[in-house]
């Protein structure tokens, strides 16, 4: 009897561990709820204008990360590198917008969650900066109508609700004042705006905007707990990047990039908590560039050598990087290009077009009445020093103390006391896009054309690339050293494109002194790589060879690559010409777009034909 006993409890402890041991280990569903377009303006990281009582109960339940980042300043480039756990620049997607193939090496994250018998759903936002994709292949379920309800019984679940009701589009339209919750006259504005009733209308109503968003997250958030699915569900919320008003969103400053993340762990996944307990803050960095590493961590799967993020939660977890790498090139009709970034205290920021005003006319951007508001009080002097600084053009650096100048006003690249840190980090920006091969120092439409139908990621590392002497080329152009003039000189001469490129670029900071290369610019003008071409046309044009510039630029207008036309148009733009001089190369241009690259195209060519007065319909 004591024998039957004995064997009787050891089978049942056994049942009972094995039971233990499944339970601890039993995958956890995963819930995203994104929005699009908000900073931190959330009543849990301070700000006491805003009225986010949903955010704010989820962060007491939770864990408030306080160093999220956008890895860029605007929504497509930074969903590609989401998707991906890739950096749009290293993929070649980081153009906003852009329609280039993916390569076979690098995978959508869903695809392994789904190997591991997840049920994944999106609701909906499909803009992943890429051309068009199977999204049956990705999602069990994409549309806005997709619901993690529908998945088989007992099936773990990674689902997406993405909100756009804080969108940038929500205060193009203004809303009567007195409907507004909260008001214009109780805003407190960055110093970098001036006072007009516009832009604090704009402000007030983007709260109004930013408190139905967490209305919708709290519906999102009751509707898990109904279901009796909380106590299983790991809950993430985060903004797509930050925003909206004026120089935030599509800049690389802690306004466009820094954006709210909270993560929500149940009691049964207490292994996996960040920090002490729920309500805690968590100062690690992570960037978009982690959540496809870590949402495999948190599934038991470790990332495949591509994917360029660190898992920050999950079996997989790895160390804090020491920076968050950031990157900004065309967005939509306009070519600006910068890299920056950010460690826990400090922001370095490196121009590669300095020579361009930080505020380039964006017909998007302008359709926000507090955006044509201060664009009017520029023109009409009525902005201070600080306020006038964005409608012209840029340092080569900038360095800013994130937690003393949180507005990032004052730029440190100048003090001699913050030497030393701004040659460590632009160092570790050389050596980040040197490792992960940012596609971005190739000219967009050069590298379209060399790279033919192959996915830029594949062409980058195909062995016919002289990465670092493309790279060497963009710091030096930047600098704007006329030392430099015979240097660069010499690299309009070099084999590679995008090497030509950047000298044409250098030289073109340095006005006057370019003229030592007048020579070999003649010959660029017509250069095989359109955007060469269109450089060198610039600085002759600005040195008095207008004929000349003139005939080169309407060859590339004229020409079959719509990005080299919208470079082109670009710098029409820059060099106030008048529509005399280049009216027949423009209207050309209509009868050569291409579907997928209408967009950019037709904005910047009506937008010129509109600073000539000339009827664009």
């Amino acid at each position: 009897m004591k024998t039957r006993y004995a064997f009787f409890l050891f089978l049942l402890t056994t049942l009972l561990t094995t039971a233990c041991k499944k339970t601890g280990t039993e995958l956890p569903n995963i819930l995203w709820i994104t929005s699009e377009d908000n900073s931190r303006m959330l009543g849990c990281y301070g700000d006491k204008f805003a009225t986010t009582p949903n955010l704010d109960r989820l962060a007491a339940e939770g864990f408030l990360y306080t160093n999220a980042y956008a890895n860029t300043p605007v929504c497509a480039p930074a969903r590609n590198t989401i998707i991906t756990g890739v950096y749009a620049c290293s993929n070649g997607n980081e153009q906003m917008r852009s329609y280039y193939p993916k390569s076979e090496t690098v995978r959508f994250y869903t695809e392994y969650l789904r190997n591991q018998g997840y049920y994944c759903t999106n609701n909906s936002k499909t803009d992943y900066n890429i051309r068009p994709v199977d999204l049956a292949s990705m999602w069990d379920e994409c549309s806005r109508e997709a619901h993690y309800n529908n998945r088989k019984e007992g099936q773990p679940f990674f689902a997406i609700f993405n909100i756009t009701i804080s969108h940038e589009s929500s205060i193009h339209k203004s809303i009567p004042a007195e409907e507004l919750r909260h008001k214009p006259a109780d805003v407190t504005l960055p110093p970098y705006h001036p006072d007009t009733p516009e832009i604090r209308h704009d402000w007030a109503q983007y709260y109004d905007k930013v408190e139905e968003m967490d209305t919708r997250v709290g519906e999102l958030l009751q509707e898990l707990d109904e279901a009796g699915l909380a106590e299983s569900t790991i809950v993430f919320y985060y903004s797509d990047h930050g925003g909206v008003l004026g120089r935030s969103k599509r800049f690389l400053y802690e306004t466009g990039t820094h954006v709210p993340m909270i993560i929500r762990i149940p009691e049964k996944y207490k292994h996996l908590f960040p920090a002490s307990g729920p309500g805690s803050k968590v100062e690690r960095l992570v960037s978009f560039v982690d959540l496809a590493p870590t949402l495999l961590s948190l599934v038991d799967l470790d990332a495949p050598d591509y994917m360029q993020g660190s898992a920050f939660l999950g079996k997989y977890k790895r160390e804090e990087p020491p920076y968050v790498y950031m990157f900004r090139d065309r967005m939509d009709e306009r070519y600006d290009m910068s890299r920056s970034i950010v460690d826990r205290n400090f922001r370095y920021t490196r121009n590669f077009n300095p020579n361009r005003i930080y505020l380039q006319y964006l017909e998007y951007l302008w359709r926000a009445p507090s955006m044509q508001s201060w664009d009017k009080a520029y023109r009409n002097g009525q902005c201070n020093e600080v306020q006038s600084r964005w409608w012209k053009t840029k340092p080569v650096e900038e360095l800013y103390d994130k937690l003393k100048d949180p507005w990032e006003v004052h730029n440190l690249a100048g003090d001699p006391a913050s030497a030393e840190r701004l040659v460590t980090m632009r160092q570790a920006t050389r050596e980040m896009a040197l490792s992960m091969k940012d596609a971005g120092f190739i000219p967009e439409a050069d590298r379209n054309i060399r790279a033919g139908g192959t996915p830029i990621y594949d062409y980058m590392r195909s062995g016919s690339v002289p990465y670092e002497e493309i790279l060497d080329a963009a710091f030096l152009a930047s600098e704007g050293d006329a030392r430099n003039a015979e240097k660069l000189t010499r690299l309009l001469e070099h084999e590679d494109g995008a090497v030509r490129y950047w000298a044409a670029q250098g030289l073109l900071q340095l006005g006057d002194s370019s003229r030592i290369a007048l020579r070999e610019l003649e010959k660029t003008a017509f250069d095989d790589a359109p955007d060469v071409s269109v450089l060198s046309a610039e600085i002759l044009y600005r040195l008095g060879k207008k004929k000349e510039a003139i005939r080169a630029y309407n060859r590339v207008l004229n020409s079959d690559y719509p990005m080299g036309r919208t470079f082109a148009l670009n710098s029409i733009d820059h060099i106030n010409g008048t529509a005399a001089e280049f009216l027949e190369g423009c209207r050309a241009i209509p009868g050569k777009y291409e579907k997928m690259e209408r967009q950019q195209d037709v904005r910047a060519y009506k937008g010129l034909l509109r600073k000539w007065n000339v009827d664009t319909d």
